[in-house]
């Protein structure tokens, strides 16, 4: 799913630089899925264009005759501009190509967005249905007094219906309010809350409170002999009543290495066992359950929603805009020192995480349609070897009628390359670091 989506967003992207420039007459030499250093791995000149896979994944290309890119082929520039080159058309028409890529990815993550809505609908946990709060597992959370319980009313000052806004939106959040006890508590995050999180084992947030629902129950368990069964829910241990996971999880620690008497619900009658608890707090068991289990055991309520095809593209035009909008928020936290965000700045592996371990067509889609965001936000910086660099100098061309010489262009174009070079090493050497620290 990783391979086949950056794969296609890389296409599809070059492919917006190559369609205006071939409507322009500006000859293109190279278009190239993955880099070709020193030899590819399947290349085929169709006109006077060469299309070919390289071996390097790590992006793709399009290299347009006339113009300096990271091939930084600067012999060709010391001669007479030609009729064909990007450098001799009019500016608009070469601004144009240069916002070909990002246009078409912000055209596919919208596209993709109208068509899932249509083809899968939504299904979300309604937050209203959520009756005894949340389970807080990151100590970050815990340091601001926030505790398990709590019910979550709002974020900066939003309510949300569904649970995975809250869980969105979180990530740019500013102050949220919970309830406890029937008071509203108003909790400020601190500026560098993101960075906290960052370096934290736990990337969670507010998770949902459900059963201690016993999965699997292996041979090798201390507690292969005891009695427990698949389906079994865990409602009492030693004299502590349990009705949540969570629970259950402190319950076990005060226990630990201990045995103790259990009660579980089997079949909606309770059945008394003698459980061990092992020296660390567990049962050497897997818990088990699905959200539509627990849909139907009254712990929260599963919204679903289909879309006619008309409808489609008002939602889906709405999820684009605001994730457009959230990863705006983002990438502002992150060049801002002060949030500490760049500490959860990743590279390949983060992307290659975000992917479910089971193929999903609705995964797969909803992950690329945030990609394809990335992909054309990430190439609008302003830096020299990104397309928003060259759009930079090609408005500073328009409004100054002073087009940058090749020189500078050659220069800027090197300093961009350092720049992404270094954003690169830090992005994916975070993603080592964290594999050796968490």
């Amino acid at each position: 799913m990783f391979l086949l989506s950056l794969s296609l967003l890389i296409v599809l992207h070059e492919l917006g630089h190559f369609l205006p420039a071939k409507a322009f007459k500006t000859r293109v030499e190279k278009f190239y899925l993955f880099f070709d250093v020193k030899f590819s791995l399947f290349k085929k000149k169709i006109g006077d264009t060469v299309y070919g896979i390289g071996w390097l994944p790590l992006g793709g290309y399009v290299k347009i005759s006339g113009m300096i890119d990271e091939s930084m082929d600067t012999e060709a520039m010391n001669e007479p501009p030609k009729p064909w080159e990007f450098r001799s058309k009019p500016a608009w028409q070469r601004l144009i190509i240069m916002l070909g890529g990002v246009t078409v990815n912000f055209i596919v993550a919208l596209l993709i967005y109208i068509f899932a809505s249509f083809y899968y609908g939504d299904a979300d946990i309604s937050t209203e249905s959520i009756k005894d709060g949340y389970w807080v597992t990151n100590p970050v959370f815990t340091e601001l007094g926030v505790k398990t319980g709590d019910k979550l009313v709002s974020i900066d000052g939003v309510a949300y219906e569904n649970y995975s806004d809250l869980r969105r939106n979180m990530i740019t959040a500013e102050r949220f309010t919970v309830e406890r006890d029937g008071q509203p508590i108003t909790i400020e995050l601190p500026v560098d809350f993101l960075g906290k999180l960052s370096t934290g084992d736990d990337l969670s947030f507010f998770e949902l409170r459900v059963p201690f629902l016993v999965g699997n129950v292996p041979d090798s368990s201390h507690n292969a002999q005891a009695g427990l069964e698949k389906g079994d829910i865990l409602k009492r241990l030693n004299q502590t009543e349990i009705s949540y996971y969570d629970e259950a999880i402190v319950a076990l620690k005060e226990n630990k290495g201990l045995e103790v008497p259990a009660v579980v619900m089997r079949d909606g009658q309770p059945v008394d066992l003698t459980l061990n608890v092992s020296e660390d707090g567990k049962l050497g068991i897997q818990p088990g359950g699905t959200y539509k289990q627990f849909e139907e055991m009254g712990y929260f309520q599963i919204v679903q929603k289909k879309y006619g095809f008309l409808e489609s593209f008002s939602v889906g035009a709405k999820k684009f805009s605001n994730q457009l909008g959230g990863y705006w928020l983002q990438l502002k936290k992150i060049f801002t020192p002060s949030t500490g965000a760049y500490k959860g700045v990743g590279g390949f592996k983060a992307i290659f995480d975000i992917f479910p371990d089971t193929w999903s067509w609705q995964q797969f889609w909803s992950i690329t349609a945030f990609l394809s965001i990335m992909l054309a936000v990430l190439n609008l910086l302003p830096i020299p070897a990104l397309d928003g660099g060259h759009v930079m100098f090609l408005l500073y061309e328009m409004v100054s009628g002073r087009k940058p010489s090749d020189k500078f262009m050659e220069y800027a174009q090197m300093a961009g390359f350092f720049i992404l070079l270094a954003l690169v090493v830090f992005a994916n050497g975070n993603d080592i670091y964290k594999a050796f620290t968490n």
